[in-house]
């Protein structure tokens, strides 16, 4: 099974920056859709992006359009979330999964992953 871990989430202003990481090991991305999500405390997990295996086609949720990129690094088996101008309201855990498929399409559906991370805190508060 895929194994997934999450990094560099931390205590940001509003405004602020932050940029995750995701390391996928034993198998290579390039049959792996990988998506974000995010929970916040009392709340469902929502799905926040996605970028395919094949072709790096992307998908993102509405409420982080224009201010979260994802992208992935094919050789170091790794994908990004760049997350821009956040507000208090992107506080939560974020996780990163993943599900096979030759696609080059990814879902924003949890229920379609199913291998995950144990998630990063990210609080934007000031």
């Amino acid at each position: 099974q895929l194994q997934l871990v999450e990094s560099g989430g931390g205590l940001v202003q509003p405004g602020g920056s932050l940029r995750l990481t995701c390391v996928a090991s034993p198998y290579t991305l390039e049959y792996y859709a990988i998506g974000w999500f995010r929970q916040a405390p009392g709340k469902e997990r929502e799905a926040i992006s996605c970028i395919s295996g094949k072709d790096a086609v992307t998908n993102y949720g509405d409420s982080v359009k224009g201010r979260f990129t994802i992208s992935k690094d094919n050789a170091k088996n790794t994908v990004y979330l760049h997350m821009d101008n956040l507000k208090p309201e992107d506080t939560g855990v974020y996780y990163c999964a993943g599900y096979w498929t030759y696609k080059s399409e990814c879902r924003m559906t949890r229920e379609d992953y199913d291998s995950w991370g144990q998630g990063t805190q990210v609080t934007v508060s000031s």
